[in-house]
């Protein structure tokens, strides 16, 4: 099944594929891997996170289960219908506006890398929006050479084999990037758009949402606590 297409987005492969293409039941199978335990060691113990597109919540039920509070937002339903356990909110991270405050706001799975500026642009926003005074803002970034390094595959020790096939530019420092996974029993493919952001960039992008890096939790820069300007 697949719901209205954003156009530059495309899946395949069984079940639901949501408008950017992802695959509702290849998300429900990928494990978590140590991105927990990032977060834990960067926030308080217990703190309240409002995660900006949990999905099926493959990072939501590991953090319910160390003992944070999660509020769970996605654009899809068929994402949140596999979210367990919490609150869940179905909207688009660019206009979620909840006139509520969080002790964490977590902006995973790449998605400051978002094609369309203006969508990043309300997305870096909406984690300025909501939150709290004192508290952060948890940025995944993309890896160095993740455009470079393609064609690439990876075989998880679960039994599946994921493959970055190809990245390339389509204009306005945008790439089509396109993914495949390969389980023994189906297989997925995903294309996307992505703008890849060097470190100035990135650190310019969050300016323009009154947010700075507090600092770079991971040796690859991948992970990023952000705070707000003092007068933002």
């Amino acid at each position: 099944m697949r719901l209205n297409r954003r156009e530059g987005y495309e899946g395949t492969g069984p079940g639901a594929i949501t408008p950017d293409g992802c695959a509702v039941e290849l998300y429900s199978r990928l494990p978590i891997g140590d991105e927990p335990d990032i977060i834990a060691t960067a926030v308080p113990a217990g703190a309240h996170i409002l995660e900006l597109g949990s999905g099926v919540g493959r990072m939501t039920h590991p953090l319910l289960d160390r003992g944070f509070t999660v509020t769970a937002v996605d654009e899809s339903a068929e994402m949140l219908e596999r979210v367990r356990g919490t609150r869940t909110i179905c909207s688009p991270i660019e206009a979620l506006d909840l006139g509520e405050t969080f002790d964490v706001v977590m902006l995973a799975s790449f998605l400051v890398h978002a094609g369309d500026e203006e969508v990043r642009r309300g997305m870096l926003r909406t984690c300025a929006r909501h939150v709290a005074h004192g508290g952060c803002v948890l940025i995944q970034r993309e890896g160095a050479d993740y455009h470079a390094d393609v064609p690439r595959e990876r075989v998880d020790p679960s039994g599946f084999t994921i493959r970055i096939v190809s990245s390339e530019p389509v204009g306005d420092g945008v790439n089509s990037v396109h993914v495949e996974y390969e389980f023994p029993d189906a297989n997925w493919t995903q294309t996307f758009l992505a703008r890849p952001l060097s470190r100035e960039q990135f650190e310019e992008a969050l300016g323009e949402a009154e947010l700075r890096v507090d600092r770079y939790l991971t040796e690859d820069g991948v992970w990023v606590r952000a705070v707000k300007n003092p007068a933002g």
